[in-house]
């Protein structure tokens, strides 16, 4: 009787131990974000003289006002969204037919464009960036939108990774049919493969979008000009000359995060169940 309480009082301290540890992570991650969002509905006096954790008293919209006509958002918002989309699609189309080939064919060296992938994920991304830069400028794209949108829609490791995960399930008796109907190669791609992997398109895609709007370092690095900003360089230049001015910044911080929420709120399912429904073999 001793020994089974003592292991029940085991089990109950493991099981308190893990409670407390995931609420100090939600209290780490939520306490910024609590602090910005009443920050964003304060003035500056009030943020000045009052706990950053007290709810403001009454809603100050004036910092959501001021964001949108200095700030140019709607320009932003655009050139986020052009980036998103047109990366989105080229990349899923890149990385499904490049997973197809792979998953699909067998030829000389093709160990060796999984090790050049490989090569791709290992080296630091800042080691290439004075070549890239420099190729970039020579054909012509630097400070157009074409520049970030020819890096973003680049495949990598993880998207071969998962893509071939599904089309390994499907079995190669489809496309021998499918060969025998007459479909080409591209047709059976185009017909029979990529649909069957939309599932795994959806999750990608949703990722894709998530790190393409968050991203500040390419627009900011390759796309100076003030009419070709995103919502993130929107922010950085927003950030750099109104250092002082906190209700604004954070509703600059509020206004810029609105797009990425409401993508992973409305598309969280399919992003995990891409994944799984990937990793499960029958």
């Amino acid at each position: 009787m001793k020994r089974k309480n003592k292991y029940k009082f085991k089990r109950n301290l493991v099981e308190v131990l893990k409670i407390m540890f995931f609420l100090g992570i939600t209290i780490v991650v939520f306490l910024p974000i609590m602090v910005t969002v009443f920050a964003s509905f304060k003035t500056q006096f009030q943020i000045g003289s009052e706990f950053p954790l007290k709810p403001p008293t009454q809603f100050f919209l004036d910092n959501f006002k001021f964001v949108f006509e200095k700030g140019n958002v709607l320009t932003g918002l655009k050139n986020s969204l052009i980036l998103v989309t047109v990366s989105v699609v080229v990349n899923a189309v890149l990385s499904t037919m490049i997973a197809y080939i792979l998953s699909r064919f067998d030829f000389k060296l093709k160990k060796m464009y999984f090790l050049i992938f490989l090569m791709g994920m290992l080296v630091p991304s800042f080691v290439t960036e004075i070549a890239r830069f420099g190729v970039i400028s020579k054909v012509g794209l630097y400070n157009t939108l074409l520049a970030p949108i020819v890096i973003y829609i680049g495949t990598d490791l993880m998207q071969i990774y998962i893509y071939m995960q599904f089309m390994n399930q499907i079995p190669m008796s489809i496309d021998e049919s499918a060969m025998i109907d007459g479909a080409s190669y591209f047709t059976i791609y185009r017909k029979v493969i990529f649909p069957m992997v939309i599932p795994a398109t959806a999750t990608l895609g949703i990722l894709k979008a998530v790190e393409v709007m968050n991203d500040m370092y390419i627009p900011y690095l390759y796309m100076p000009s003030e009419s070709k900003r995103t919502l993130t360089t929107m922010l950085m230049s927003f950030a750099s000359q109104r250092s002082g001015a906190w209700p604004q910044l954070s509703a600059a911080v509020i206004i810029v995060m609105i797009p990425t929420v409401t993508l992973y709120i409305v598309f969280q399912k399919y992003i995990f169940d891409g994944i799984v429904a990937g990793a499960v073999k029958e």
